[in-house]
């Protein structure tokens, strides 16, 4: 997928995921973008291979009482296309916070 493709809410959702932000609800608090937006968005960036995701283990979700959580990567081409979109939309750079550990 080449970068000016992405649309601004995906390039906001790759933007995270560089910074270090791996699950949807997380995403969905550092960028302001509804649940509407943000899973389908995910979807589209691992069905294009921008984004990869694997379900944190069973045991984890069960001993911290929630659901298990599907977490997302960034790919490499993930990361290029997210260096291109920040050239593309310089407020990015801005409007994503880097995670904290």
């Amino acid at each position: 997928m080449a970068a000016q493709r992405l649309s601004h809410s995906a390039a906001l959702i790759l933007k995270a995921l560089s910074l270090g932000y791996r699950f949807g609800f997380e995403i969905m608090e550092v960028t302001g973008l509804p649940s509407g937006t943000v899973y389908p968005a995910l979807r589209r960036l691992e069905r294009d291979a921008l984004v990869q995701s694997d379900w944190e283990p069973e045991a984890e979700a069960t001993e911290n009482a929630r659901p298990a959580r599907r977490y997302y990567e960034i790919t490499k081409t993930g990361k290029v296309a997210a260096l291109a979109a920040t050239e593309r939309y310089p407020l990015l750079a801005r409007l994503v916070p880097e995670k904290r550990a």
